[in-house]
């Protein structure tokens, strides 16, 4: 069966960190895009970094560049979200997902997901 599961999740203050973790059992992660979404209260599922399989390409959304990090630890079969200077807007719940060797920004693209971990940023 395959499945990804994330964790990492908390409450943060703002300007403070987390790493989000997504781990894959049933198949190789590094052969497949990974990507990371978002979703807040009462809004739609947004794109918010992606890697392509093998890692030889990110991404990500304009308001986490320079803040936020992906990467992969194959050895683990996880990929990782490390998520620095949070903002409240960051809040909402992340979801990992899997597709092919290429990223989208699309959310119906993606064949595998995970239940999502939930991050509030707020005093």
């Amino acid at each position: 069966q395959l499945q990804l599961v994330e964790s990492g999740g908390g409450l943060v203050q703002p300007g403070g960190s987390l790493r989000l973790s997504c781990a894959g059992s049933g198949f190789t992660l590094d052969n497949y895009a990974i990507g990371w979404f978002r979703q807040a209260p009462g809004k739609e599922r947004e794109g918010v970094s992606c890697t392509s399989s093998s890692g030889g390409w990110s991404n990500y959304i304009d308001s986490v560049k320079g803040r936020f990090t992906l990467s992969r630890d194959n050895a683990k079969n996880t990929v990782y979200l490390q998520m620095n200077s949070l903002k409240p807007e960051d809040t909402g719940i992340y979801y990992c997902t899997a597709r092919g060797n290429y990223c989208s920004r699309e959310v119906y693209r993606y064949d595998y997901w995970g239940q999502g971990t939930q991050v509030t940023v707020s005093t």
